[in-house]
């Protein structure tokens, strides 16, 4: 049993499931980032916990208690909106302890937790001023304020930096982790933004069409994606899937692929656990980072490989250039130092890490497991 325990739960609109038996049990003080594309349901999950959704089948409980039917008041839930939701004709100090006043909590309690909510903040001197003066990441700072003054048992975020710009994201989401690292709070965020996942979570709730893709930690999500899906939804550049046939040689399997010219190449894979597949064809999953040069490869890498290639189109992105080339018909995207000698045209040998390499079933699209 988990402080958040989401238990077998179903979400209906008259005959048409939108969301299909979750299993979700998130412990005390653990940041679950829920993250995947527009309607993949993460966020009618959020208003499930939070009450403003019913639940059609199963049950939701936090710390020991069903909340199934309970009202989102009664839930000792703080939710974080995307719009931030601030009242305009309030100042900050009252935005922040309004829902206190509504439960009746004394002046004083008030005024103390909005003072040590505001020093945590840093917004001491926003206090007077109206949600109409502010910044976007000063309404936010606000937002954030409200939820923690209440101390509740479980905040919800849902998609809070999308109104930011590209810079005070990045700020903000520094600004969240070490919230929670100082609060040890239990958290359950929502985002479409796959690096706001990775950055910020302690696990990764991956869904799309209403299911739970993968559920695990930003490592285990990473490097050993429990599908196509996931591989190339988390990552940018996403991961590179090239098809490939199982070659047996002895006691090593190798993925054949075609290099640009349409020669076969082998990759040998670190252990023989593809037997059964001999002959047959798979789908190679590389991050873009395990192709590299032979001076930028992974000094801890046990099985790096060299492949000679083309290269197609070389782009510079300041601390990193990245390199596309062809493999099997497919553009292949890798990885390289920002002073890496190689331009469009020439032949290069490419090192792969195939530490890091994984298979997927073409057919499920399910990765196979050693």
């Amino acid at each position: 049993m988990g402080f958040l325990d989401i238990a077998n739960v179903t979400k209906a609109y008259g005959n048409t499931e939108v969301l299909h038996r979750v299993d979700i049990s998130v412990q005390e003080g653990e940041f679950l980032v829920l993250v995947g594309p527009s309607g993949c349901g993460k966020s009618t999950l959020l208003n499930m916990i939070a009450g403003l959704e019913e639940i059609t089948s199963g049950e939701i409980s936090i710390n020991d208690r069903v909340m199934n039917g309970v009202h989102p008041s009664r839930r000792n839930i703080a939710m974080v909106f995307q719009s931030y939701a601030l009242y305009p004709n309030m100042t900050v100090g009252q935005n922040i302890t309004f829902g206190l006043e509504m439960h009746g909590v004394p002046k004083a309690e008030r005024d103390k937790a909005m003072a040590d909510v505001a020093s945590l903040l840093q917004i001491d001197h926003l206090l007077d001023r109206k949600p109409g003066q502010l910044s976007g990441g000063q309404r936010q700072r606000v937002a954030m304020g409200r939820a923690l003054v209440r101390n509740p048992d479980v905040f919800l975020f849902d998609e809070p930096l999308s109104n930011l710009d590209a810079k005070l994201r990045v700020d903000m989401r520094t600004e969240i982790k070490k919230l929670h690292q100082k609060l040890k709070t239990t958290v359950v965020y929502v985002t479409h933004d796959q690096i706001e996942a990775l950055t910020l979570s302690t696990r990764i709730a991956v869904m799309y069409n209403g299911y739970v893709q993968q559920l695990g930690t930003p490592q285990e999500i990473y490097d050993t994606p429990a599908n196509v899906f996931v591989a190339t939804f988390m990552g940018s550049p996403a991961m590179n899937i090239v098809p490939a046939k199982v070659v047996i040689n002895g006691d090593d399997a190798y993925a054949e692929i075609e290099d640009s010219n349409g020669a076969k190449q082998q990759l040998k894979f670190n252990t023989n656990y593809l037997q059964e597949w001999n002959g047959k064809e798979i789908l190679l999953g590389i991050r873009p980072e395990a192709i590299t040069d032979s001076e930028g490869a992974d000094r801890n890498a046990t099985n790096v490989q060299h492949l000679t290639n083309t290269v197609g189109v070389t782009e510079p992105a300041g601390s990193d250039t990245f390199v596309t080339m062809t493999l099997s018909g497919k553009d292949v995207i890798a990885r390289m130092r920002a002073d890496v000698n190689i331009a469009p045209e020439q032949s290069f040998d490419f090192a792969i890490n195939m530490d890091k390499a994984v298979a997927f079933d073409p057919q499920s699209e399910e990765r196979i497991k050693p």
